[in-house]
């Protein structure tokens, strides 16, 4: 195998739109055509250095030493492609990735691979990195772009001068840009996608305060932007105390006048702290009866009960995600963390709540995590009694008994974990 670039290295990953479509209507005729796409492209990446890293189905992850020579063969490659049924779309990133056993690890590689998922066919995308080694005087500027997933908005350009449809990135949207990676969630991510995929048009992420509710439908609507071509949309209702003025906040939102307005709009609204204006439910059972192609994630303590809806109980983060998010945001503060038992201890005094968490992790900039551990067998009896009574005295937490998202007790030492570690960062802040 060749010897992959280390240092500065510009990926580049291309694309086959319409694959699927292209299968039905060429048929046996596809595997030929697809055989001499990849001929193609493999001749223009290795006539400028190019380095194969990775092949999957119809797709090329291809990594160079230089930035021009990464664009120059995109630019080769699409022209030898124009003739052919095929259309690829190519995007080019440049960074200094980790390489490891198992080849390039890190965000520029997940950053170059969304750029060209976000293009169309006959489409180079190239990121602001690529375009200040590549200087190229070919390359519009296409202004900033979210990309899901990422954090930080990317200016994107264009190689030549052809036209196509909007790029296929966060824009549509108003979603707040979250200033950290999702841990753990994987399998609540897919099912409330799918939920909302297969016809379900209200789903509601209940849980206790602080259970990660928000987080969670901020990543789903995130991943669901490629879906609803009528925008994905984020309404917080934490500052509206009156239910009568729920929906006009959602129209002024949109930029409508009245929620009618969405018509067949395909888009999707993400409500956010519903239990507020519970009584507002109605208004929401209203909107979906006249806007066919509307669908609602909703993140309430309670869920709405309204026709259709499907209640989604968010649950704290099992031992190995909690330890994992703890470990991240301390290391937000502190680079040399390095979790130990009383950080899985901490974790489980604290019952897997990423706020507690979050807030947890803060104080780990002055704090060890056994002396955080100290502080909370001191100051939070509820959590370390060694036993959680449950109602009928099993000693059991209800919820990790009975199944429940939630319950009397559960909610209370929740709320106590949350508390306390708001009383230890007021206070350790004074102290340190």
């Amino acid at each position: 195998m060749a010897v992959l670039p280390q240092g500065t290295v510009t990926f580049l990953f291309t694309d086959v739109e319409g694959s699927t479509r292209l299968l039905q209507e060429l048929g046996d005729e596809y595997a030929e055509i697809l055989a001499e796409h990849r001929r193609v492209l493999r001749d223009a990446f290795t006539a400028h250095g190019g380095i194969e890293v990775d092949t999957q189905g119809d797709a090329f992850f291809v990594a160079f030493a230089k930035a021009s020579d990464a664009l120059a063969a995109a630019a080769e490659a699409r022209d030898a492609l124009a003739p052919g049924p095929i259309r690829v779309r190519i995007g080019l990133h440049t960074g200094e990735p980790v390489l490891s056993d198992g080849g390039y690890v890190g965000i520029d590689v997940h950053r170059a691979a969304r750029i060209a998922a976000a293009g169309h066919g006959g489409q180079i995308l190239v990121s602001q990195a690529t375009r200040e080694l590549a200087t190229s005087s070919e390359l519009r500027d296409l202004g900033e772009h979210r990309l899901k997933d990422l954090t930080a908005q990317e200016r994107i350009y264009q190689l030549g001068e052809g036209e196509f449809p909007p790029l296929k990135t966060l824009n549509a949207t108003n979603l707040p840009v979250t200033a950290s990676a999702l841990v753990g969630r994987g399998r609540e991510l897919e099912e409330v996608q799918a939920l909302l995929r297969d016809g379900v048009r209200t789903v509601t992420l209940t849980g206790a305060g602080g259970s990660g509710k928000t987080r969670l439908g901020l990543q789903v609507a995130a991943e669901l932007v490629d879906d609803f071509q009528g925008g994905v949309f984020f309404v917080p209702l934490a500052g509206i105390g009156r239910a009568d003025l729920v929906e006009g906040t959602i129209a002024s939102t949109l930029g409508l006048r009245a929620l009618d307005e969405l018509n067949d709009r395909r888009t999707l609204l993400l409500i956010d702290n519903f239990e507020h204006v519970l009584d507002a439910a109605p208004a929401i059972a209203s909107m979906l009866a006249v806007t066919p192609n509307t669908k609602v994630l909703v993140t309430s303590r309670t869920p709405l009960r309204i026709a259709g809806e499907r209640e989604y109980p968010v649950e704290p983060l099992p031992v190995d995600d909690a330890v994992a998010l703890l470990t991240e945001r301390a290391r937000a503060v502190r680079p040399d963390f390095v979790p130990d038992e009383a950080t899985t201890e901490i974790c489980r005094r604290l019952d897997g709540l990423p706020l507690a968490l979050e807030l947890a992790a803060s104080r780990l900039r002055s704090l060890d995590s056994r002396s955080l551990l100290q502080r909370l067998e001191k100051r939070l009896p509820v959590l370390t009694s060694g036993r959680r009574m449950h109602p009928s005295g099993s000693g059991r937490c209800a919820r990790r008994s009975s199944g429940a998202t939630t319950s009397p007790l559960c909610s209370t030492h929740r709320a106590n974990a949350t508390s306390f570690v708001s009383d230890i960062s007021r206070t350790t802040s004074s102290s340190s």
